[in-house]
């Protein structure tokens, strides 16, 4: 068995170099097309002066160098030899999570062990939950056949924490004290949805060419539903491509090799599988760099010939955009007012409950503690903890919609919440980190001004972050929840026209504008937002 299993491992190298050099070379036009797109829209803004996003009351601070640390504790770890070591655990700005070996070996600078990115990740916290996901991602054809899984090792104490990775190894950890676990899995659910999102998220011309590239180059295949791995770097993203078109390959080839007990299965397949994905990903990682040095050129010589034509081709793109909407006009508005209009206003009251909750939480939370700063100040002035202690239980209120929203599956096909919950609980956090430091600076200044009534000065200033959170919070549930509706309706739309479009691709932007549209009209005139 283990000489096959080798002969294996060899042939899947060859495998996953040829699948990988021909998913890159099939990307590669979709990338390069939006590439120009996305550098046209930049200069198209800078010449009209375009002001992204809408203007909050609330300040934001600037970012954290990536090099500043948010937590750090002595944890014990399952690490590669399959022992429990203690390990120093340091998470970084950047969200990036650090195994030392020791406080003492941190402090001296020394490099960390291990580096873990927990993107696409899931945090577990019993044995029994863990094993369901691990059995889950495990394609048994023998299914039930077997006896249930044993654990996968033995705990050295009450508190266990699993992290369960996609197409990588899965870490583990363990605790003693019930308050040292809960700041630990809260950070750790902090670093998911960054490590998630914040690449993704950036406006910068080649992320959203990026984005556009994946989103044509799936659609191309026949997939229009929000995709659940699309988190990461640019380069995680395509690996993930990649691994989602080899696995019923290795399926296939390699399941109905595997002899023995069900748990010896289990670790060929996962280390199988991680094996593939690395190979994978560092294959990508030269050939994609490359893709983007060619564009970044491809773009410099463009730029000169693009601001002299501007005006016509502003100009011909208006021309094509009213073309393409009496194309398609009648038969999307005929689709969105028949089978997406009816569902809208049933699918928000779904969405509005556990967002509205959750935001709502939140300004009980920052109220409290702004009272409690404002009756202990200066003693109790920890004003730095508030965006990050005691936010767990405010997430909760959203993390229901992760089942509420599988109703969606059968009519719009929609599984992509967890997408949903991560995006709110990122907004909720943000919120929270902006009314904290919008809070410092008033009183910063209004102290500075009246330093003998500090007791009506810091009244005030609380009065005006709550004040200002209540129009801040508002604003941002309502872009949630349109991007929300958008994401889960938005598909269907694309695939019951695509037969007769499909040679238009660019109607997809049309598509978008129908559907926000019926959404505005939704919220205008049925439904009220209760701050």
């Amino acid at each position: 068995m283990q000489l096959s299993i080798l002969l294996f491992h060899i042939l899947i190298f060859h495998v996953c170099a040829g699948q990988t050099e021909a998913e890159l070379k099939n990307f590669s036009p979709h990338y390069r097309r939006q590439s120009c797109v996305a550098f046209f829209c930049h200069l198209k803004d800078e010449v009209e002066q375009h002001r992204a996003g809408q203007a909050q009351l609330l300040k934001q601070k600037e970012p954290l160098q990536a090099s500043e640390v948010l937590y750090k504790d002595s944890v014990l770890f399952f690490d590669d030899n399959r022992k429990w070591r203690e390990r120093f655990v340091v998470v970084r700005a950047d969200y990036s999570l650090e195994l030392h070996d020791s406080q003492e070996s941190y402090t001296k600078g020394t490099a960390a062990r291990h580096k873990l990115l927990p993107t696409g990740g899931t945090v577990l916290t019993s044995e029994e939950k863990y094993t369901a996901v691990v059995d889950k991602a495990f394609p048994d054809p023998n299914g039930s056949k077997e006896e249930p899984s044993v654990p996968v090792m033995a705990v050295p104490g009450p508190l266990p924490v699993y992290l369960s990775l996609p197409y990588r190894r899965d870490s583990y950890f363990c605790f003693q004290q019930e308050e040292k676990r809960a700041r630990f899995v809260s950070i750790l659910n902090d670093c998911i949805r960054h490590q998630n999102q914040d690449y993704l998220k950036s406006m910068e011309c080649e992320v959203q060419a990026f984005l556009k590239a994946v989103h044509f180059y799936r659609q191309e295949k026949g997939h229009y539903e929000s995709w659940d791995m699309l988190v990461g770097s640019d380069c995680q993203v395509l690996a993930n491509l990649v691994m989602e078109e080899l696995l019923p390959s290795l399926q296939t080839e390699l399941l109905p090799k595997l002899k023995g007990k069900k748990p010896e299965r289990k670790r060929v397949w996962f280390a199988t599988v991680e094996a593939t994905y690395e190979l994978v990903h560092e294959q990508l990682r030269e050939g994609l760099e490359s893709l983007k040095n060619e564009c970044r050129e491809a773009t410099k010589q463009q730029e000169a010939l693009i601001r002299s034509d501007m005006d016509q081709i502003i100009n011909s793109q208006t021309f094509l955009e009213t073309k393409l909407q009496a194309l398609v006009s009648e038969p999307a508005v005929k689709y969105c007012s028949e089978n997406v209009a009816p569902y809208l206003t049933s699918i928000l009251e779904e969405l509005m409950g556990p967002i509205s909750a959750g935001f709502q939480a939140v300004r009980l939370l920052l109220e409290d503690e702004l009272t409690r700063i404002c009756k202990d100040f200066p003693q109790g002035g920890a004003l730095q903890q508030l965006g990050r202690d005691r936010m767990e239980d405010c997430y909760q209120h959203v993390n229901v919609l992760k089942e509420q929203l599988q109703e969606l599956r059968n009519r719009f096909k929609f599984s992509n919440s967890t997408r949903v919950v991560h995006c709110t609980q990122s907004q909720m956090q943000q919120l929270m980190e902006n009314a904290v430091h919008t809070f410092e600076l008033l009183l910063q200044s209004a102290l500075k001004d009246k330093p003998d009534k500090q007791d009506s000065v810091m009244e005030k200033a609380k009065l005006r972050v709550l004040k200002q959170f209540d129009y801040d919070s508002s604003t941002i549930r309502k872009k949630i929840f349109q991007e929300a509706l958008v994401d889960i309706t938005l598909p269907a739309i694309k695939r019951n026209l695509a037969p007769a479009c499909k040679t238009v691709s660019i109607i997809q932007f049309f598509w978008k504008c129908i559907l926000e549209h019926l959404i505005e009209y939704s919220y205008s005139s049925k439904l009220c937002f209760s701050d």
